[in-house]
């Protein structure tokens, strides 16, 4: 268990006007979860929605400042990884790098690819992500396949699991990180992978997600400004024509009313639906869609799979962004 000493601090993020926030008080807190809490968590912070559900109202974020770290993020494009991005930030964390696990395009299918690991679809768009937080992106073809898929896991050759080692052994070397940035909420066979990884290049993972109430996650991502679009459903009641392409804040209400119907994992922890993340108080710039196709993965009767495939993005300027990372970069590393 990992031991934080300090004061504590506060970061703000504007809550987007019209969003409907929790009861006044309603807290999700990382270092209050004695029972929970696990090793591969900094235990620093705590996330409190404001009393004032006005459209001036704040998302506060309470953090115990320690040793700042200069932290790689993990990066899929959706909402998990950058909202654990922004609590990096929030903790006194310098985010100084982007890294991403991509398929062989050269395979069929490959925007969809069969990973117990990482998310594939709209790994397109990735280097305009990189392009809106002006940060360096490092990306590697993942080469590797699911082969030891036990509950621990010891280094296997040819697994999909050394492609994120060689990765993040990479930027080590090249931007000096400390710490990673892991947006993992519910998957202990991530979770575990990514700690094995971490622990051979002497890096801490910092997943302030892990384990949170899905619930009170999806509601302090809308509140936070966090806008991300709905790129995949695979789960019964998520129909590809009518849900793929909407926002968070209008999916909240219908995912809340499948999870007491079917069980749904309202933050898409069973597989029901990714997400890509169009803008955040992280992002300098946000990523405007101008064109975009569905793709029929699955036409299951009950519970279709399917995705959409961004085919026109650009960015535009924003008017301000939440200070923090102010390094820029116009290179990308692929490997």
């Amino acid at each position: 268990m990992f031991m934080w000493q300090g004061t504590d601090t506060e970061t703000t993020y504007p809550v987007r006007p019209g969003v409907q926030q929790g009861p006044e008080g309603a807290v999700g807190t990382v270092t209050d979860r004695q029972s929970s809490r696990h090793p591969c968590e900094d235990p620093r912070v705590s996330v409190e929605l404001s009393r004032d559900r006005g459209p001036g109202s704040v998302l506060t974020t309470r953090t115990r400042t320690a040793p700042r770290m200069r932290v790689a993020a993990l990066i899929s494009g959706g909402k998990d990884s950058c909202y654990n991005m922004m609590q990096c930030t929030a903790a006194g964390h310098h985010i100084v790098a982007l890294a991403n696990l991509r398929p062989d395009e050269k395979q069929a299918e490959s925007d969809e690819l069969d990973s117990y690991m990482y998310q594939t679809v709209g790994h397109h768009a990735i280097d305009l992500y990189a392009e809106a937080m002006a940060l360096p992106l490092y990306r590697r073809t993942i080469k590797g396949r699911s082969l030891d898929t036990g509950r621990t896991y010891t280094k296997c050759e040819g697994d999909e699991v050394e492609d994120l080692y060689e990765l993040l052994k990479l930027i080590k070397e090249k931007e000096e990180i400390e710490g990673v940035s892991v947006g993992a909420i519910l998957s202990d066979y991530q979770r575990v992978r990514v700690e094995n990884v971490c622990k051979r290049l002497n890096l801490q993972p910092l997943a302030y997600l892990w384990q949170r109430n899905q619930e009170d996650l999806l509601r302090e991502m809308i509140a936070s400004n966090i806008e991300a679009i709905i790129i995949k459903v695979a789960a019964l009641g998520l129909d590809p024509d009518k849900h793929l392409g909407k926002t968070l804040d209008e999916m909240e209400p219908y995912l809340l009313e499948l999870s007491k119907k079917y069980g749904v994992h309202v933050c898409g922890e069973g597989g029901e639906y990714e997400t890509f993340t169009l803008d955040c108080p992280l992002f300098k710039k946000k990523i405007i869609v101008d064109s975009s196709e569905a793709v029929i993965h699955s036409a299951d009767a009950f519970a279709p799979v399917a995705y959409l495939r961004l085919s026109g993005l650009h960015l535009e300027d924003k008017v301000s962004s939440i200070p923090g990372n102010d390094e820029t970069t116009n290179y990308i590393h692929n490997s």
